[in-house]
């Protein structure tokens, strides 16, 4: 055999030895590009691969989403390969090679078509084998990337079927305790259960100390392991106002010193305050929800307690005007019966009256509320700017007149109280000795107090007196000059010689409570005494002058 057909079968050999271990290298490289799941890590292994198969490089990628990504440190120097790109077709093809000898973009296929083109660049055109090779390596780095986007939209289901799993199963644990909660509150309000065990509810569901307030910061009803403290503790005014401003705007829980509470306002001047005593401040979700719920059913029952409040308040109003009119005694007592209300028993007509009048509706739920926290009374009306209380107890009217002024934030009261009531017809005569007796207090310029018409002593007696001639005679006896002298130069003299009366000859005070100087006092006793030309350490003469006082502040109250 001569050597030429064996030097070339020896160079044929070699040319398919190096294609199949070029065809096996492929096969390693698409593999590897196969297993990758992330599509810079395929496109680096593209660049890194293309210069092993051919003499030529990898320039860029170009997609339809993102357009022209160049390879390397420098893109291809042809003009906008994007406008040349957007002209082939699905073969992709030749493009202008600009510096190089050659240029071609080599189509990126996956079974859902061409998404893209990889473009190499060569100094010299590759051999037909060698572009057969970048083919397939362009067509298997299209499948590989379209594999990496289809396992990427996977994981990205994936995350967000789980994210949405998640939060359906949170939403669904917190309806289930929303639904728990709302259920045993449901069967607390369907059981007519009032403020205490509504509080005794909540306790249960939170396991935290429950208290319910008025809007004054009143305790209405406590449920927790331990009593409530005693005293309650209570904000200064100015204080609770602020705070039912802030949770008001706020309309969810907040938190106030050691407290997290809810505001439960069914009507604009109807409030109750639902909180947890939380000192070290772990309350959680659990609890929050609790205690909205709470405070909805909260204002369904001060709703309710509203309306029976109302409508008792309106039948007891038109029973309080029966008695205080001396109307039909068996249509009253029929209307007592009625109501529950025992008649028949002994009573007092207690009339409160303010200085201040412009909180009307205020001042009667002050009323209202001391008279039932004191157990004096439950029937009221409201006339003017006072409140006419129809009193079944012997009450402590002083304890009363000041938690009225507490509830008002310092308002001035006072108390007039009638005599005993032990039949029906009894009760316009107590109503009018209640209104003389604050009469009285008014006339005789006293400070706000509370004042019983069976404690009037003497001033009592002439009041009852239906011939009051004799009485004025007896009082412009003993006064008169002293009238006259005071109507004609505008001076206080019957008054301060009243008050010197009263105080029992004590010049310190007589001043204090006529709000003057020691030394004014004595001026002024001295004018008196030379007017009337009495001696006033005379006992018969402080006697007379007395009662003539009296009588003239009796007279002055009939008179208005």
């Amino acid at each position: 055999m001569s050597a030429a057909p064996l030097a070339s079968r020896n160079a044929s050999d070699i040319g398919a030895r190096d294609e199949l271990s070029s065809l096996r290298g492929m096969l390693a490289l698409l593999m590897l590009m196969t297993e990758r799941g992330d599509e810079r890590e395929i496109v680096a292994l593209l660049a890194s691969s293309v210069p092993s198969i051919a003499r030529c490089r990898l320039v860029g990628i170009h997609e339809g989403e993102s357009g022209w990504q160049p390879c390397g440190p420098a893109p291809l120097g042809v003009p906008d390969p994007a406008e040349q790109i957007a002209g082939l077709d699905s073969s992709g093809g030749p493009i202008d090679p600009g510096p190089t000898a050659w240029a071609y973009a080599l189509p990126l296929r996956s079974f859902g078509g061409i998404f893209g083109y990889a473009v190499v660049a060569a100094d010299e055109e590759p051999s037909s084998t060698d572009q057969l090779l970048l083919r397939l390596l362009a067509q298997q780095t299209g499948i590989a990337l379209a594999n990496a986007r289809l396992h990427e939209r996977e994981r990205t289901a994936t995350s967000e079927l789980r994210s949405t799993n998640m939060a359906l199963a949170e939403t669904l644990g917190a309806l289930e305790l929303s639904t728990a909660i709302h259920a045993r509150l449901t069967d607390v309000a369907a059981a007519g259960g009032d403020q205490s065990a509504i509080a005794q509810a909540v306790h249960d569901l939170t396991s935290y100390p429950v208290t319910i307030e008025d809007r004054h910061g009143n305790l209405r009803a406590w449920a927790g392991p331990n009593p409530p403290p005693d005293p309650y503790p209570k904000d200064l005014p100015r204080v609770r106002s602020a705070m039912l401003r802030r949770a008001m705007k706020a309309g969810t829980p907040i938190r106030e010193g050691d407290h997290l509470l809810v505001i439960a306002s069914p009507q604009d001047d109807l409030l109750g305050v639902l909180a947890l005593v939380d000192p070290s401040g772990t309350a959680g979700e659990r609890q929050w929800t609790a205690l909205e719920h709470g405070a909805t059913v909260l204002a369904m029952e001060l709703a309710r307690l509203r309306a029976v409040a109302e409508t008792e308040l309106r039948l007891g109003r038109d029973l309080v005007d029966e008695l205080l009119s001396s109307a039909d005694e068996e249509r009253t007592l029929a209307r007592a019966q009625g109501l529950g209300y025992d008649l028949l028993r002994s009573h007092r007509v207690v009339v409160v009256t303010i200085e201040d009048d412009r909180e009307t509706e205020g001042f009667f739920h002050a009323v209202r509320r001391a008279a039932l926290d004191l157990g004096v009374g439950s029937l009221l009306v409201a006339r003017a700017n006072s409140v006419v209380v129809i009193s079944d107890a012997d009450g402590d009217w002083d304890r009363m007149r000041q938690e009225v002024d507490r509830a008002l934030g310092g308002g001035r009261c006072r108390i007039g109280v009638g005599g005993r009531c032990s039949r029906l017809r009894d009760f316009p005569r107590s109503y009018r000795e209640a209104r003389l007796a604050l009469k009285v207090q008014s006339a005789a310029g006293r400070e706000t107090q509370s004042t019983e018409f069976d404690a009037l002593g003497v001033i009592r007696i002439l009041a009852e007196s239906e011939e009051l001639s004799g009485i004025e005679r007896f009082v412009d006896l003993w006064l008169g000059a002293l009238r006259e002298y005071d109507d004609a130069h505008g001076a206080p003299l019957v008054e301060t010689l009243s008050q010197y009366l009263e105080q029992g000859g004590n010049y310190e005070a007589t001043a204090h409570a006529l709000s003057t100087h020691r030394n004014t006092v004595k001026y002024r006793l001295q004018r008196i005494r030379a007017i009337s030309g009495l001696d006033l350490a005379d006992p018969d003469t402080r006697f007379n002058l007395q009662l003539a006082t009296r009588a003239l502040q009796t007279m002055n109250a009939l008179g208005s």
